[in-house]
């Protein structure tokens, strides 16, 4: 399963969600390990919705980049 994350940078960290799966969220110092903590957070979402019995969603967000003028 393919997800789309976004990933801000503030101050002194990343924040990293899914739109896709509310409340899956990850924060770092770094790039790499909010990219490594996501993937994490990801996993242990699903793995909590089929514990539960919860379907998992269908992605539905994309993501594009456009060019601002």
């Amino acid at each position: 399963m393919r997800c789309a994350v976004v990933i801000e940078k503030v101050e002194a960290s990343y924040g990293a969600y899914v739109p896709d799966l509310p409340g899956c969220v990850a924060v770092a110092e770094t790039l790499l390990e909010v990219k490594n903590l996501i993937q994490e957070a990801i996993a242990f979402h699903l793995e909590g919705l089929r514990a539960d019995g919860s379907d998992i969603p269908m992605p539905i967000s994309l993501c594009e980049s456009v060019e601002a003028s």
